[in-house]
């Protein structure tokens, strides 16, 4: 049964091989490139303090590369999910093979098994290997960049796509085992990942581990650089705790209570007059500050890899209940 079963995903598997050997080719003429402009360019820049220009040559460096990586990463776990999971026992059905397998001695639990076994194993090397080559090309890339939760790029590094791709595959297999027809299977599988990837992305993310908060007193010698707070004040990046590569959920203005100022209280904190604009910015945050702080809410960059097994685990978790339900349904009478 296995023998058969791997003679009928060969055709699949050897296209898959090999366009990561080509892949891999690409990957290993370029990327010592990018390991030695990242050695000559970025790290001697630090003991200037003026690296702007080297980062930006770097991430500028092979950028249809890039971008090229970035996609197929996306992509690929829902590929897998549509033309690997889909059909892989869809097809069977429609060409009625499944009936020699079950009038052979094979049981449908093992048949289910085995065909199954065979495409989450294919999905995880051939997912797990792609995105370690992409992860080494791109490090020096991603280290200068510094936005490892980035939607973009998180998906699209590390253990996170292995997830993606065991859920596909079994995804797409479900719907081809309820439906018996490959094209609405490969469809349910397309919509349902886009789906799961959505909800993870917007909803279920943040809320995975608890963030951190820090309360800064608001001063008028240094704006937030941070993102938009109702009157702009902060504190600087040396100084405020928070990495490049931090998560910021939220940064706010807010009393002990945790209330903003409202628009009333600004005008009367902030008012207009005929002073200079820098005696006007520190009237201003003296006003605010006898009342309000700032307060962050972040994840550190130094969760990163507790996410990233957190979301692995939740899409294998996924995968595994779908997988329950691919072997009741298969012994229900055909």
């Amino acid at each position: 049964m296995i023998r058969f079963a791997a003679l009928q995903f060969r055709i699949q598997a050897a296209i898959a091989f090999g366009a990561l050997v080509v892949i891999a080719i690409v990957l290993a003429v370029t990327g010592p490139h990018l390991v030695t402009l990242y050695d000559t360019t970025v790290v001697p820049c630090s003991t200037h303090n003026d690296c702007s220009a080297a980062t930006t040559a770097l991430t500028d460096t092979d950028g249809p590369i890039q971008v090229f990586l970035t996609f197929l990463l996306l992509v690929v776990p829902a590929l897998i999910g549509m033309f690997w999971g889909a059909p892989l026992i869809a097809r069977e059905f429609e060409t009625g093979t499944y009936r020699l397998a079950w009038t052979q001695g094979v049981t449908r639990t093992r048949w289910l098994s085995v065909k199954l076994g065979m495409g989450v194993v294919a999905s995880v090397v051939v997912t797990g290997l792609l995105s370690l080559m992409v992860t080494w090309w791109s490090s020096p890339i991603d280290t200068v960049s510094a936005k490892p939760f980035d939607p973009l790029y998180f998906g699209v590094r590390d253990l996170a796509p292995v997830g993606y791709a065991i859920f596909a595959l079994v995804l797409g297999f479900s719907a081809g085992l309820v439906m018996r027809r490959t094209i609405p299977a490969m469809f349910t599988a397309l919509v349902g990942f886009v789906a799961a990837r959505f909800v993870m992305n917007s909803w279920m993310r943040p809320h995975l581990i608890a963030p951190l908060h820090r309360v800064y007193t608001i001063n008028g010698s240094s704006p937030l650089n941070m993102g938009e707070t109702p009157a702009g004040f902060g504190v600087t990046a040396t100084t405020r705790g928070i990495l490049p590569g931090d998560w910021v959920y939220s940064n706010q203005i807010v009393d002990k209570a945790g209330h903003s100022p409202t628009t009333a209280f600004i005008d009367r904190a902030c008012p207009l007059g005929h002073a200079s604009a820098q005696a006007n910015y520190q009237t201003c945050a003296t006003n605010l500050a006898a009342r309000f702080h700032l307060l962050v809410t972040y994840q550190p960059e130094s969760r990163y890899w507790t996410f990233q097994w957190y979301e692995m685990a939740i899409f294998i978790g996924l995968a595994a209940v779908v997988v329950g339900f691919c072997f009741v349904w298969i012994r229900r009478p055909s």
